[in-house]
Formats: structure tokens, C-alpha cells, sequence
């Protein structure tokens, strides 16, 4: 394999690296904010996992034919535009995907249970705002290191509800799996709370908070990914996730319909 891998390949939104011989590195970088597009998501990000996911298989496969016992490490890192320290992810790019009916079941739902069940562990490396189905990738994440906000005012937000946006079944499936705190799903899901990166550490969103730029972050969740890498060898970790989350994984694959603000209230007003 051959690093930095760039995809789509005409042209890039996300970048693959191999930093160090357990370490990948996805940055996305679809224009300032990387938003979610269905473009980046299935020509991009899913061919990605499964090129660090190929390569770490074929080094491990490789160490046990050696009998080497500290062969079969890994972790991957996704972060948001490394040039800046504005944006991790601003959520789904909603004009682009308001009208595909398919978009939850074919691209999102299967990037989610993609990232819910790798079998190395994942860290979101948070440099910046957080929103949406930015904040939801980042909670299929295992680990998350955020910016502190010193430099810059920073949220996590999931904020669909004063856009008049519904959830899928899988983001509620996924908040539930990740977050014990029924008051905490209402803060967040019904209420819209921008939570400061403070906020976010003390409440449990996130497993740290790094003062400086991006470089600061990933040097932090680099530090994770070493010292979490070794957890991979056995070849388990994607395994016990997959029955760790799995009614978030059945969440997933039962999105039968998106239902909208307005077949909502069509259908209350013809009931009442």
C-alpha cells in the first residue's frame, strides 16, 4: 500500500496516512467544515477503512506466520481538515441528501456498523466544532480527544431539532449504545445543547481535551493509539464490539423509512 492514499481519487476528500507501522490516519477535508456527503462517504471514507483495515490484516497475518508476539497492533485516527483547528466535521452536507430516501440505508447506516465494529480501535481526533452526524461519526469512534476551545469557541452539537431535520433510527440506536444518561439523551438530542468541550469531558463525550492546535490533538490521540494499539493483535476487538453494540448495529439495518416534518403532521391532522 502506498501512502498518502487520496480518495475519491479525481477528486480528494479524505487522505489516508500511515504515520507510524500501527498507526493510519484518515484526515477529511471536504472544503472548510468537512461536511458529510454521500461522494466522500462511499468513494471515500468506506474504500479507506477498508485499505487500513486490508493492510492491517495482511501485517498481522505476517507477524503470526513469524510468531512474532508483539505483531497485529493497530489503531486509526480520523480528523478534520488538518490546516485548520475550525471544524472536525460540520455533519451531513442535509441539501444533497434531503431527497435520497436511501441515503440512512445505503451510505450513513453502513458507515456507522462500518466504524462501530472495526477491528482495531478508532479515536476521533476533535479539532474543532463537532455537529450532527459529525458528532454521531465521532461517537462510533471507540476513544474521542478534543480540542479545549482555548483558542477558539468549540461545540458538539447535534442540533436537527431546530432545523426541523428527524433522526434516523440509528443515531438514537447509537447515542443509546454509547450514552447511559437518559437526561443526557434529552439534553442532546431534545434539546440541542452546544456542548463546550468542558462540558463534553465532564458529562463523558469525550475521553480528554488537548489545549492547542490540531497537531496537539493528533499528538494526543497518538498517544491513545499507542497505548491501545496492542489490543488489536489478538484479532477480537471488532468482534466484541460487533455484540458490544448490537442493538445499535440491528438499529442500523432496521431504517425502513425517513420520515419528514411534513408526513409527520399530515399524518397527526388526518388522525385528529
Amino acid at each position: 500500500m502506498s501512502y498518502p492514499l487520496s480518495l475519491p481519487t479525481t477528486q480528494p476528500l479524505i487522505t489516508v496516512t500511515h504515520p507510524s507501522p500501527t498507526t493510519w490516519i484518515i484526515e477529511l477535508h471536504n472544503g472548510e467544515d468537512s461536511r458529510l456527503t454521500t461522494t466522500l462517504i462511499d468513494q471515500g471514507l468506506k474504500p479507506a477503512l477498508d485499505a487500513v483495515e486490508k493492510h492491517w490484516r495482511n501485517d498481522r497475518t505476517k507477524a503470526m506466520a513469524a510468531a512474532d508476539k508483539n505483531g497485529g497492533k493497530g489503531a486509526l485516527i480520523i480528523v478534520g481538515k488538518r490546516n485548520q483547528s475550525k471544524f472536525f466535521s460540520n455533519g451531513l452536507d442535509y441539501d444533497s441528501i434531503k431527497n435520497d430516501a436511501n441515503f440512512f440505508t445505503l451510505t450513513f447506516n453502513p458507515l456507522l456498523k462500518r466504524v462501530l465494529s472495526f477491528p482495531i480501535p478508532t479515536i476521533a481526533a476533535i479539532n474543532g466544532h463537532c455537529f450532527a452526524a459529525g458528532m454521531i461519526l465521532s461517537l462510533a469512534c471507540d476513544y474521542r480527544i478534543m480540542t479545549d476551545g482555548s483558542k477558539r469557541n468549540t461545540w458538539m452539537s447535534m442540533n436537527e431539532v431546530f432545523f426541523g431535520a428527524p433522526w434516523p433510527l440509528s443515531f438514537a440506536s447509537l447515542l443509546r449504545a454509547k450514552i447511559g444518561d437518559a437526561r443526557l439523551h434529552r439534553k442532546i438530542a431534545l434539546e440541542g445543547h452546544r456542548f463546550t468541550p468542558a462540558e463534553a469531558l465532564e458529562v463523558g463525550l469525550v475521553d480528554s481535551i488537548v489545549k492547542g492546535d490540531t497537531a496537539a490533538i493528533l499528538e494526543k490521540a497518538q498517544e491513545v493509539a499507542d497505548r491501545v494499539c496492542g489490543n488489536a493483535s489478538a484479532g477480537v476487538w471488532g468482534l466484541i464490539k460487533h455484540d458490544l453494540y448490537r442493538d445499535a448495529m440491528d438499529g442500523c439495518d432496521r431504517e425502513l423509512r425517513h420520515v419528514t416534518e411534513r408526513m409527520y403532521d399530515a399524518a397527526a391532522k388526518a388522525r385528529l
